[in-house]
């Protein structure tokens, strides 16, 4: 690999040093009985004010600042994670940060940061070669395959496997802008819908105990309704525009230099597979051993899952022909981006959900009533909105998070009883991540691809223009047909 250490070496061993750290710290069994979790009915709004900042700079950052932002992201993320652990530890004291610190690391921030750069890697591994006549039926049949593809190997890796052959596929065309905005409305979120691993707010309620195929089950109706009313849409749109091409229509290939369709780097699918055979095993597999790492309960089963993501990514590093990812445009930035920005983000919503668990009880009532009917019942209409409200313009995994937990954040509660106010917060979160360019990850990264490849694609409220018009009225048939 050369005279420099990979990144992802680099950033495994500093993960390996702050388990070692977090080793050293470990506490006994019953002060981490004694210590977990934070009462929430105590602690005032101004906890939740470093979470709001982090999100607000996530937002604003790129639109306000594009070059501070995109060199000093990191020192913002640390600096904010600061602004609520030590007030917090000087206030409660130290030990009241180390538990929900540890438990956050431990049990969220890890698992869905080497989930998702497993995805990323593995995926990044995978080309397609060769190029397709962009007529309304092929980019059809692309987007049908991405979306699909989505729930399998999550909307990150679909976008990175899907995007490049889709916009090959159309230059040439004089317009092509609509086809990247509906593949980021279908294979970048609402694809993702159907596991655990389509979409990191999926993967976050799967670690607390929603099943694999839960979603599978419960959202098949919803997301089956919202891919044919896009994909019909779509293809309308489509088939018009290219009529109207006549240039391109005539071109059985634009760009016949880029070779047969093929397939490349096909050692990463069986390793995708792995992938999501390890995230089964953790789920299904109970040997009922157990590790405490400062004070927190580490399960045996998630020890391994994870240790299996982080095998097969050296893996796909190693098997990868050489020079593939290169050609892919594959970069390590996107990935380490969300690393650092999430770490900020899981930090900081402690307190958050500490106060949405106590419900009535918290600083957050008045959004509790929101959401909950005079006799306590759940509105599962306002769910689906708010929810979606939220991780249009913050982040669908830690929207997800806060509902999951206002909600009651019982699982076997929210997956019998309140089963329709569980797909109402999960509909939420995943559909509506498509409303921005910053309600999920691989909006932005679709985007930059796009760019870069010379497809002009909309301003972020050029971007909100589309998704007002096509995706707002969908939703409202969504809620009615339902939630209501």
């Amino acid at each position: 690999m050369g005279g420099d250490a990979h990144p992802l070496i680099v950033g495994a061993r500093r993960l390996g040093f702050a388990a070692v750290l977090l080793g050293c710290l470990s506490l006994p069994a019953d002060a981490a009985e004694g210590g977990r979790g934070l009462d929430g009915a105590t602690l005032g709004a101004v906890w939740a004010l470093p979470f709001v900042g982090i999100l607000l700079s996530i937002a604003l950052g790129p639109l306000l600042a594009s070059h501070f932002w995109h060199h000093h992201f990191g020192k913002v993320t640390a600096g904010w994670s600061l602004a609520f652990l030590v007030p917090f530890a000087m206030v409660k004291g130290p030990p009241a940060v180390v538990m929900p610190l540890a438990e956050a690391l431990l049990h969220d921030y890890l698992p869905f940061v080497v989930l998702l750069g497993a995805l990323f890697t593995i995926a990044g591994g995978i080309l397609v070669t060769g190029n397709l006549h962009g007529s309304p039926r092929t980019n059809l049949a692309l987007l049908g395959i991405g979306t699909l593809l989505a729930s399998v190997i999550g909307t990150t890796g679909a976008s990175m496997v899907m995007i490049r052959p889709l916009i090959r596929a159309n230059d040439g065309r004089r317009h092509n802008v609509h086809v990247i905005v509906f593949f980021i409305f279908l294979v970048s979120n609402i694809g993702g819908s159907l596991t655990p691993i389509g979409d990191p707010p999926l993967f976050l309620g799967y670690l607390r105990g929603i099943g694999f195929f839960w979603t599978t089950m419960h959202m098949l109706k919803e997301t089956g309704f919202a891919v044919f009313v896009l994909l019909a849409l779509f293809y309308a749109i489509d088939r018009r525009l290219y009529q109207r091409d006549a240039d391109f229509r005539g071109h059985a290939d634009p760009t016949p230099d880029t070779g047969r369709l093929g397939l490349e780097g096909v050692v990463n699918l069986a390793l995708l597979l792995v992938v999501v055979g390890a995230v089964l095993m953790s789920g299904s597999w109970r040997p009922g051993i157990e590790f405490h790492v400062a004070g927190v309960v580490v399960e045996l089963q998630n020890l391994v899952r994870d240790v299996v993501l982080v095998v097969a990514v050296l893996a796909s590093l190693l098997l990868t022909p050489a020079g593939l990812r290169a050609r892919n445009g594959f970069e390590w930035a996107p990935i380490l981006e969300v690393a650092k920005l999430f770490a900020g983000i899981f930090v900081t919503i402690i307190p958050v959900l500490a106060m949405l668990k106590a419900a009535h009880d918290g600083a957050f009532a008045p959004l509790v009533g929101l959401v909950t009917a005079a006799d306590g019942t759940p509105i599962d209409a306002m769910y689906f909105w708010t929810t979606g409200f939220l991780s249009s313009f913050l982040d669908n995994a830690p929207t997800y998070l806060v509902f999951f937990n206002l909600a009651g954040g019982d699982p076997a509660q929210l997956t019998t009883d309140m089963a329709r106010t569980l797909v109402a917060i999960s509909a939420g979160a995943v559909f509506m991540g498509a409303n921005t360019y910053i309600g999920n990850a691989p909006n932005f990264m679709v985007k930059s691809i796009a760019e870069a490849s010379g497809v002009r694609m909309p301003s972020f409220f050029g971007y909100m223009a589309w998704s007002a018009g096509i995706l707002l009225p969908l939703f409202f048939l969504i809620t009615l047909v339902f939630f209501i």
